[in-house]
């Protein structure tokens, strides 16, 4: 089942340079920094950005946390959503997909061993 939502990820030009505006804007460092994705703790939830895709207000793609990505993709599925992007591990034990909703709208789950809950309150 849906947990609520964890990341929000933005595409971007150079990840060098977001990295650096990013740190800037949140005051710190990322918790995750490699060459394909750079993600910043703020307030319990994530924000990402990653090296490719298409920057802009079309480019960014909300992550509803689960506890079981295989499953709630599956529950998805069965509800109708069409499978974007299928599970894959991104790193540190991170797993992402994407499905499209009946109206084409993009909805990502993920799956962060790393996400604590205590820390939304």
């Amino acid at each position: 089942m849906i947990q609520g939502l964890r990341t929000v990820i933005y595409p971007v030009g150079n990840l060098s340079e977001a990295k650096a505006w990013y740190g800037q804007v949140l005051g710190k460092p990322p918790y995750f920094d490699e060459v394909f994705y750079v993600g910043f703790e703020v307030g319990g939830f994530e924000l990402g950005l990653v090296p490719d895709g298409q920057p802009g207000s079309a480019g960014a793609t909300a992550y509803w946390g689960t506890q079981d990505i295989e499953q709630e993709v599956a529950r998805l599925s069965a509800l109708g959503a069409q499978v974007e992007t299928a599970v894959e591990d991104v790193g540190g034990g991170i797993r992402v997909a994407t499905v499209r909703d009946p109206d084409g709208n993009l909805f990502g789950v993920i799956q962060n061993p790393h996400f604590d809950p205590a820390k939304v309150a």
